[in-house]
């Protein structure tokens, strides 16, 4: 019988699974109050916008699990939905509007995040990948997660549904370097300490 992982460690806490279900209901309780409070800094952010696409990483662990392995990944589920959270924590407070480097702090800091919810997620293969195919395979989601994350900006934008978005190339640029370095901290995280027996 071989040693557990460290994310099957936790994912056997009973806490973890607790965690998971905390973060879910912490962004649905966010959500309503930014769409029921008037709260002047949230004009023009499109929180009603957000509230649907936000709430999605609540159902990605549970429906991509689907019982095929035990126990449940509760590490994948609280780290995939930690991110939205935090940005709608963000939002709802004011720190994008009174802190100028939220952004960048929240891009690096968030794609950490997802990054390592990919790992725990992924080494639940019955063959382990190598430690640096793991690597690459994580921080390349990463890159690709934030590509495809400024892509869906830039229309939303175009299509006026932004608010006041402001997307400025060194901006755009910005956040691509952030975020894909978050990436591979990320990785190397899950590389790190999920992944070791």
């Amino acid at each position: 019988m071989t040693a557990a992982s460290g994310v099957d460690r936790l994912d056997a806490l009973p806490s973890m699974q607790r965690a998971a279900w905390a973060v879910k209901a912490a962004l649905a309780l966010a959500f309503v109050v930014a769409l029921t409070v008037p709260l002047d800094h949230l004009e023009g952010k499109g929180m009603a916008f957000r509230f649907p696409l936000f709430m999605l990483s609540a159902v990605v662990v549970p429906l991509a699990w689907r019982r095929r392995f035990s126990p449940y990944p509760a590490t994948a589920d609280a780290l995939i939905v930690a991110p939205f959270l935090i940005d709608t924590l963000a939002n709802l407070v004011g720190l994008y509007d009174t802190y100028n480097a939220t952004d960048d702090v929240l891009h690096a800091l968030n794609w950490t995040l997802l990054v390592v919810a990919f790992h725990a997620w992924d080494c639940r293969r019955t063959q382990p990948r190598p430690a640096a195919d793991a690597w690459l395979l994580g921080a390349g989601i990463g890159a690709l997660a934030i590509v495809g994350w400024e892509v869906a900006e830039w229309i939303v934008s175009e299509a006026g549904a932004g608010g006041r978005l402001n997307l400025t190339y060194d901006d755009t640029v910005g956040d691509l370097a952030l975020s894909t370095a978050g990436g591979m901290v990320g990785s190397g995280i899950g590389v790190r300490f999920l992944r070791s027996r």
